[in-house]
C-alpha cells in the first residue's frame, strides 16, 4: 500500500470529520444555508416602507412614488398606438408638409403629442384617490355602532347610513373588505382591491382607475387625443391629396408614402371612439356627475320622487371649475414613510380574522360585543342569552359568526352534562329516560 493508500484509510478511520463519498462537501452546504438564513434575518431586520405592507392589487414604483394597477391592461397597446401613429406622421407626413404647405405642422404635432404623452402618465402613475382602509381599533368601533343599531330589532344590523347632502337623501354603504362606511361617490374597485374616492370607473386603456385625484388628468388625455388624432387624420388626407394631384392616382400616392396609409386607417378606427368619449366626459363634467353614477342612475329621476344631483351647482361653468380647476386633494395613503418596528402591518387577514371574532348575534337582535383585543387578549362571548332565547322558543338565527372553539366548547359541556346526569341517575337506580 502506497502513501495515498493510507490517507484515504486514515480518512475513513473513526473518529475523524473527513467525507470518504466522492463529491460530499459538507462545509461548503452549511455555509450556504447559514448565508442563506442570515440574509433572510437581514431583509426581516431591514425597516420596510408603508407601500410594500399596503393592501390591494396596487403596484408601486420608484421607491412608492408612482402608482398604478395590479394589471396593467390595455396600457402597452395604448402606448403603441400613440408612438407608431405619431411616428409615422413625422417620418412619412411632416417633411412633405413643411416643403408645401408651412413649417408649423410638425410644431403643432409635437406639442400636442408631449401633451397626450404626459397626461397618459399623470393617469396611469397617480393615485386615483385610494382611501387607506380601517385600523383594527376603527373597525371594531364600526362594528360596535352597527351592533347597537341592531338591538333593538329582529333583523341584522343594517350596513348602510344616511346622511343628507343640499336636502337630498345619500346613502352610505358599508364596505367589508376595507372594513368602513364608504365616504359620498365612493365605490370598491373589484381589480384594484381598494376603495377609490369619487369613483369614475376604471379603465383599462391606461390601466389604472380614474377617480378624485387623476380625473382631470384623464380628461385632458381624452381630449388631447381626440386633437391629436383628428389632427394627424387631417395631415394625411392633405398630403395624400396633394400628391394625388400631380396627375398621378391615389394608390401611386400610397406606394410612395406608405406610412401614411397605416396612419389612415389607425385615425380613420379610432377618432370616432375618441370623441364620442371626450363627448361624454364633457357632459359628466358639465352636470358634475359620475360615469358610475351615470351608468347606474343614482341621480335620475324616480316616479313619485324628486331626485336631484345634490353635487350639481345648477351651472355648467361652476360645475367645470369645480371638477377641474380645484384644488388637487392630497394623497391619504401614506406611501413613503418608514413602518415602524412597534407597529403591525396591515392587512386583510389581520383585519378579517379581528372583525369575524367581533361579534355573536343572537336572537330577537341582541348581540354580545367583545372587548378591545389590547385589553383582552382571549375574547370570549357570552352565549347564555343566547341559549336562554333559545330555549324559549325563539326562532333561530345565524350563528355563523360564532367563534369554532366556542361552538366546540357548547358541545363539549352539553356532552359532560348529558354523561354526568346518566351516571347520577344508574347510582340511583333509576333509568334515563331518552
Amino acid at each position: 500500500m502506497n502513501n495515498r493508500d493510507y490517507q484515504q484509510i486514515d480518512s475513513g478511520a473513526p473518529g475523524t470529520h473527513a467525507a470518504t463519498s466522492v463529491g460530499h462537501h459538507p462545509q461548503p452546504q452549511n455555509g450556504k444555508q447559514h448565508h442563506v438564513e442570515d440574509r433572510s434575518s437581514e431583509l426581516l431586520r431591514r425597516p420596510r416602507r408603508r407601500w410594500e405592507v399596503l393592501p390591494g392589487k396596487n403596484r408601486f414604483f420608484c421607491d412608492g412614488r408612482l402608482i398604478t394597477a395590479g394589471q396593467s391592461g390595455m396600457l402597452p397597446l395604448t402606448l403603441g398606438l400613440i408612438l407608431v401613429t405619431s411616428g409615422l406622421f413625422f417620418i412619412f407626413d411632416c417633411p412633405f408638409l413643411v416643403k408645401h404647405l408651412t413649417g408649423c405642422i410638425p410644431a403643432i404635432g409635437g406639442v400636442l403629442f408631449v401633451f397626450v404623452l404626459v397626461t397618459l402618465l399623470q393617469t396611469t402613475f397617480s393615485d386615483p384617490g385610494i382611501l387607506p382602509r380601517a385600523t383594527t381599533a376603527e373597525a371594531i368601533d364600526i362594528e360596535k355602532q352597527i351592533d347597537d343599531m341592531g338591538r333593538t330589532s329582529y333583523r341584522p344590523p343594517p350596513r348602510t347610513k344616511e346622511i343628507l347632502i343640499n336636502q337630498q337623501v345619500v346613502k352610505l354603504k358599508y364596505c367589508f373588505t376595507c372594513k368602513m362606511f364608504r365616504p359620498p361617490r365612493t365605490s370598491h374597485c373589484s381589480l384594484c382591491d381598494n376603495c377609490v374616492e369619487r369613483f369614475d370607473h376604471h379603465c383599462p386603456w391606461v390601466g389604472n382607475c380614474v377617480g378624485k385625484r387623476n380625473y382631470r388628468f384623464f380628461y385632458a388625455f381624452i381630449v388631447s387625443l381626440s386633437f391629436l388624432t383628428a389632427f394627424i387624420f387631417g395631415c394625411v388626407a392633405t398630403h395624400l391629396t396633394m400628391r394625388a394631384q400631380d396627375g398621378q392616382s391615389l394608390l401611386y400616392a400610397l406606394q410612395e408614402s406608405p406610412g401614411s396609409a397605416v396612419e389612415l386607417v389607425i385615425c380613420f378606427f379610432s377618432v370616432w371612439c375618441i370623441l364620442g368619449l371626450s363627448g361624454f366626459h364633457t357632459y359628466l363634467v358639465a352636470v358634475n356627475l359620475t360615469t358610475n353614477e351615470d351608468i347606474k342612475g343614482t341621480w335620475s329621476g324616480k316616479r313619485d320622487t324628486d331626485v336631484t344631483n345634490p353635487y350639481s351647482h345648477r351651472n355648467i361653468f361652476v360645475n367645470c371649475c369645480a371638477v377641474l380647476c380645484g384644488p388637487m386633494p392630497p394623497s391619504l395613503i401614506n406611501r413613503r414613510g418608514l413602518l415602524r418596528t412597534d407597529e403591525p402591518a396591515q392587512t386583510d387577514t389581520d383585519i378579517e380574522l379581528t372583525t369575524s371574532t367581533r361579534i355573536n348575534v343572537c336572537p330577537q337582535g341582541k348581540s354580545q360585543s367583545v372587548l378591545d383585543p389590547a385589553k383582552n387578549p382571549n375574547p370570549t362571548v357570552n352565549t347564555s342569552k343566547c341559549e336562554t332565547d333559545r330555549s324559549a322558543g325563539s326562532p333561530p338565527r345565524n350563528t355563523s359568526h360564532a367563534l369554532p372553539a366556542q361552538t366546540k366548547a357548547k358541545k363539549t359541556k352539553k356532552a359532560t352534562a348529558k354523561l354526568t346526569s346518566a351516571v347520577h341517575a344508574s347510582r340511583h337506580g333509576q333509568r334515563e329516560e331518552p
